[in-house]
């Protein structure tokens, strides 16, 4: 063997030798966490609200250097997709990040006519699934890859009936609902039965409906009007709430229109404005006179975005902060893809107790959260104050 030769072997060695230095310091692979969000279409609000969230949640993470786990700390990527309050996209969103993307776990969607259908998916692929909004209860129904962190709509349902019949005394009531939305459709009908058993079959005198997209609802509320109901409720969602009080006022109508959570936007008084003053709905977690952890977020939000974050967004702080403790509770991120979503989604289904700032939470084998509800009045300064609990 000549030297020219040895040097080259010995170059080789070393080389090699580098390599499988610089192999054992790099840097873990990254986990990768898809989010499915309305960021346009009908309710962009909600959709800014999960994605502002969750960026502020990846801030912690990147600040401490990674998501610690079994001891490394490995770098965290969130990859947003727009599921334009579509259904078809929101199913689109999620097989694109299950299937391209890779992602470990999904956040979203928030609205139960995208999360039903892309909780499908989700489950069929074996992805865990966190929705931060969906109340409908076959968002989770039978499937055990998909979790949410509100409360349903057969408590929420209940928990207004009685709200509405402790605080008034009213026995007829009105009923407004988009019939083509999972959300509206499903709390709507769980309001009627709850209202029915609390006052007897009849008792809803008028119970309206409507389709997507439509604006002008001066015929459902003129039969209202004309019939002996006592007060509307209407689980829409906040941009449709604003025209409907609007009109509602507009034809006369002066008493209570109640609603359910989809009223808990940033955007509502901007957009209802005083029609909206002095009401009721239902609600995740109340900004005003909030302490401790549920202060200090919402005064960080607010610093970086400009106003107090509403439900959703709130939500969406304990989604990602549950989604992390499951990754973390794995107790090793192995590299296949399919093992470390079963695990995060056994993980997820054991969770207990969990202190979010929006109320503590343990999981149903459903999926579905043991918590409370809050009644929410809008004073008349425009800001939402709580009025009182209710708990399962």
């Amino acid at each position: 063997m000549n030297k020219r030769f040895s040097l080259l072997i010995l170059s080789l060695i070393l080389v090699g030798a580098f390599l499988i230095s610089a192999c054992g310091q790099a840097a873990q692979p990254a986990i990768v966490i898809g989010v499915n969000a309305p960021l346009t279409g009908d309710i962009p609000k909600v959709g800014e609200g999960t994605k502002f969230s969750a960026e502020m949640w990846l801030e912690d993470i990147n600040a401490a250097g990674g998501l610690e786990v079994g001891g490394q700390k490995y770098p965290v990527e969130l990859l947003i997709e727009d599921n334009e309050t579509k259904a078809e996209s929101a199913t689109k969103a999620n097989t694109k990040l299950i299937t391209q993307d890779e992602v470990l776990v999904i956040v979203g969607p928030q609205a139960s006519k995208q999360a039903v259908p892309a909780g499908g998916v989700a489950n069929d692929n074996e992805t865990p699934m966190v929705s931060p909004w969906s109340t409908n209860p076959n968002t989770t129904l039978d499937r055990p890859f998909v979790f949410r962190t509100p409360f349903l709509d057969n408590f929420q349902g209940p928990v207004l009936a009685n709200f509405v019949t402790d605080e008034f005394g009213f026995q007829k009531a009105a009923v407004l609902y988009d019939v083509a939305s999972d959300y509206p459709k499903g709390l709507a009908e769980f309001f009627k039965m709850a209202w029915e058993d609390l006052h007897g079959p009849g008792s809803v005198v008028s119970f309206e409906s409507f389709t997507t997209k439509d604006t002008d609802f001066s015929a459902q509320l003129t039969k209202i009007r004309e019939s002996d109901a006592e007060f509307i409720f209407t689980p829409q969602y906040y941009n449709e709430v604003a025209l409907i009080a609007q009109q509602a006022h507009e034809l006369g109508w002066d008493a209570p229109i109640v609603g359910s959570d989809s009223w808990g936007s940033a955007e509502l008084m901007n957009l209802c404005g005083d029609d909206c003053i002095g009401q009721f709905f239902s609600s995740h977690y109340i900004a005003v006179g909030a302490t401790g952890a549920t202060k200090e977020f919402i005064d960080r939000y607010n610093e970086k975005h400009g106003y107090v974050p509403d439900d959703v967004g709130a939500l969406t702080w304990d989604t990602m902060l549950i989604i992390q403790k499951a990754i973390q509770d794995c107790g090793e991120i192995t590299g296949d893809i399919a093992a470390d979503r079963i695990c995060v989604r056994d993980a997820l289904a054991k969770i207990k107790d969990f202190d979010g700032i929006t109320g503590q939470m343990t999981f149903t084998e459903e999926g579905d959260p043991i918590k409370c509800a809050v009644i929410a009045k809008i004073s008349d300064a425009g800001e939402f104050e709580f009025y009182q609990q209710a708990c399962p």
